[in-house]
């Protein structure tokens, strides 16, 4: 079977002249790729340097097409999509005239248009991904009238989470992260993991206030300085317009933050094994993210918001905690919690926390795929 995959994932030229693109959705389709008989990815090739958050394809069978680099909040964001319409769409038919399936990833801004295309000019068998809040109450207008669409595909739609009055034909998906191998080694790491001496915490996305940065490190500072002696480092992985500035806000604060640009997913992984807990208050628009599953694999107890499906995985002082509210006030009282834990008790938190993450192993995702969207 052939596959053509739809998205907005940032693509790269390396230094090498090789394509690379955001690790996680590369991953993904390494993964499925000796599955089928040739997957052609359609996607967004910038011309600026490859962060080090990207990977290169590892299947000969895989084939990259360029996409314009379209999207954006701007009216010039805006009238570049429209302008730029055609030209998508041609790459687009170009792809499928020869393909068995496609997937088309959203929310993206060319989804709005590729959503009501696909759907009335295209007979190939195929479904969406929706990879953002599913029941996010006032999405932004781009979002809305994807899932308005989406709501009422014919065509099979994957989504994050379970919801009240969920249509039959959008289906629960866990979005992978996760070799079988990992979860080996998530076992060996959770026996050996222990709070006897200081506690360690990361952070792992964009640096940027809704993801909750700046709540992550005024809930430090305000510990006080007792408690602040319990505290290992607090290390923030990733980068952003912002990042000087919380840099800034963290000088002065009796606690040692270890900031990171971005990094390799294996750099990521050493970070969570020698973490003990795993910190994102966040109140963005998110599905679920990746970097739950990864951290709990590795005995990193999530420490988190209750937005979207998260806490339909995270449950509250049984596998994880739950900021709530989501300010620095609400992430400080759960703090003053973790650090009276005893070892024993956070054994019980990392153990139970292993349970959800078999569900995100590329294994897990691929059979799935095979077995109930393309059979």
């Amino acid at each position: 079977m052939k596959l053509v995959i739809i998205s907005h994932t940032e693509h790269y030229k390396s230094t090498e002249g090789e394509i690379v693109g955001w690790a996680p959705t590369i991953n993904e389709i390494n993964h499925l790729a000796p599955h089928f008989e040739t997957i052609t990815h359609l996607a967004m090739l910038h011309n600026s340097d490859a962060p080090p958050s990207t990977n290169k394809y590892t299947v000969g069978n895989i084939n990259f097409v360029a996409l314009p680099v379209l999207g954006g909040k701007g009216l010039f964001s805006k009238l570049k999509t429209i302008i730029n319409i055609p030209k998508v769409i041609r790459i687009v038919n170009r792809a499928l005239k020869d393909a068995d399936a496609f997937q088309l990833r959203t929310p993206t801004g060319i989804g709005v248009f590729l959503i009501p295309y696909l759907t009335l000019f295209s007979n190939k068998k195929g479904w969406y991904k929706y990879a953002g809040n599913w029941n996010q109450k006032r999405p932004p207008f781009g979002y809305r009238i994807q899932r308005y669409l989406l709501k009422k595909q014919q065509r099979l739609v994957t989504i994050n989470g379970r919801w009240p009055n969920q249509p039959t034909h959008c289906l629960t998906f866990e979005n992978p992260c996760l070799k079988n191998e990992d979860l080996e080694i998530g076992k060996q790491i959770v026996v050996d993991k222990s709070i006897d001496n200081k506690m360690d915490f990361c952070y792992v996305g964009r640096l940027e206030t809704p993801k909750g940065v700046s709540r992550i490190i005024e809930a430090f500072k305000n510990l006080t300085i007792e408690q602040k002696n319990r505290i290992g480092y607090v290390y923030l992985v990733g980068d952003g317009s912002e990042k000087s500035d919380f840099e800034r806000l963290a000088k002065n604060s009796d606690i040692n933050f270890k900031f990171y640009g971005y990094l390799g997913r294996n750099d990521v992984f050493e970070i969570y094994k020698k973490s003990h807990f795993f910190l994102m208050p966040t109140n963005a628009s998110e599905g679920f993210p990746k970097v739950i599953a990864e951290a709990s694999n590795f005995g990193c107890v999530p420490v988190v918001s209750s937005v979207s499906a998260i806490a339909q995985y995270v449950q509250h002082q049984k596998n994880g905690f739950i900021v709530s509210p989501i300010t620095a006030e609400g992430l400080k009282i759960q703090l003053e919690d973790i650090l009276q834990l005893d070892t024993t008790t956070y054994q019980n938190l990392i153990k139970s926390s292993q349970k959800f993450v078999q569900k995100f192993t590329f294994q897990h995702y691929r059979d799935r795929i095979l077995t109930e969207i393309l059979s």
